[in-house]
């Protein structure tokens, strides 16, 4: 039931529940806007109407924010702009009855990892005094590492979850395998899986854990590429996709494919019924 895709949200936004449907999906989710844009369409009534009844055929819709967002940018204006497109976000989810808003902490660009991460935390203040609704939770996502990327190291999450402590359950996790398994977190085997979990939990704590992206990578352990690979296609191993699919603690847990596709999303059918497959063996 806690499976699903990303689904495209072109035409209008609730058309992405259609897509969803048709892919077999119990959990999809989306983007409120054009992610490749600052600026957003307001969304109109009839669409929200719309999508807010499509939404209760589904174990979990929720959303990811856009890629422009920086909240470790070291530049005042990138800064700002991307503070007030993370609480416009927050408010076009809260509007649509969507509860989580995936977002990647961000890029340094220059100077040191505790400086972003410090800047990550400052800005997520100043986020939740811009909304203040307090019904949707941002998940910061692990990252892979490439570049200056902030969060492809449990203890970065740590640090900024304990920096916005008095925020409570409005910041969570979203771990993304692919992200995790090129950043060199090996959960290749049953055991390596357990050693791991535990080390989450120990580091960040499973209760904030808010949502998973089901990804394979292709690239190898610990090369801190963000390459997305088909679920079997890749470098982790269904072994690994076994364990998370068949952990008891993880079954109310949204997990999301972002993995290539077509216009049939045929793809996405594939990976879903072979994630099926793992969870049932």
């Amino acid at each position: 039931m806690n499976l699903g895709a990303h689904m495209s949200i072109a035409g209008s936004i609730d058309l992405a529940l259609d897509r969803g449907k048709k892919a077999e999906c119990s959990v999809v989710q989306i983007f409120t806007k054009n992610q490749a844009q600052w600026a957003s369409r307001p969304l109109t009534d009839a669409e929200i109407e719309s999508f807010r009844l499509k939404k209760q055929n589904f174990f979990s819709v929720f959303a990811h924010s856009s890629y422009l967002i920086n909240l470790a940018s070291p530049d005042s204006v990138l800064l700002s702009k991307s503070v007030n497109a993370l609480a416009e976000e927050l408010k076009r989810c809260s509007v649509l009855g969507i509860n989580k808003l995936v977002l990647h902490p961000g890029s340094y660009i220059r100077g040191t990892e505790t400086e972003g991460i410090h800047r990550i935390a400052k800005a997520l203040k100043k986020v939740f005094d811009i909304f203040t609704e307090g019904d949707v939770t941002i998940l910061l996502e692990t990252t892979a590492g490439q570049g200056t990327a902030i969060g492809y190291r449990f203890e970065h999450l740590r640090d900024i979850l304990a920096e916005t402590y008095s925020y409570g359950e409005q910041i969570g996790i979203c771990i993304d395998t692919c992200h995790i398994f090129a950043a060199g977190y090996n959960f290749s085997t049953p055991v390596l899986y357990d050693r791991l979990k535990k080390y989450f939990n120990a580091t960040v704590g499973l209760s904030k854990l808010g949502a998973i992206h089901i990804n394979d990578s292709k690239k190898a352990l610990g090369s801190r590429v963000d390459r997305h690979e088909h679920i079997g296609r890749g470098m982790i191993g269904l072994e690994s996709f076994r364990s998370i699919l068949t952990d008891p603690d993880l079954r109310n847990i949204p997990m999301s494919l972002e993995t290539p596709k077509g216009k049939d999303m045929e793809e996405d059918r594939i990976n879903l019924s072979l994630l099926r497959r793992l969870r049932a063996q």
